[in-house]
């Protein structure tokens, strides 16, 4: 044994077959990487929580598109003199779809039980 572990007490139990199949998928789905970790965090907590943040980096995607367009559309107007009616078009498109997705993402988060 290794003089210097920071825990030094074991806990040891046993599991069946399918029960080990069941708690590789677990740990799979909570993507967490060390087996005792995960063990460690359920006995402790109770729960894993995996957050999917694939919603938000599209909303986050979508207002770089918006913030461009709008930076452009700026610069026109203070090169030019003018506006466009396809620009200002584009740019309520964007708005729309970042308000969508914010929309989804609130509801997400407002029906998630922890």
């Amino acid at each position: 044994m290794q003089k210097n572990l920071k825990r030094k007490n074991q806990q040891i139990f046993r599991i069946d077959d399918s029960e080990l199949e069941l708690i590789r998928k677990k740990i799979a789905a909570a993507k967490i990487q060390n087996q005792e970790m995960y063990y460690r965090k359920m006995v402790l907590d109770g729960y894993v929580v995996h957050v999917d943040f694939s919603v938000v980096r599209e909303v986050v995607k979508l207002l770089r598109n918006a913030t461009n367009n709008l930076n452009q559309i700026a610069k026109r107007v203070n090169t030019d003199g003018g506006i466009f009616a396809n620009d200002i078009a584009d740019i309520q498109a964007d708005y729309e779809k970042l308000w969508v997705q914010s929309e989804t993402i609130f509801n997400k988060i407002a029906n998630t039980e922890f």
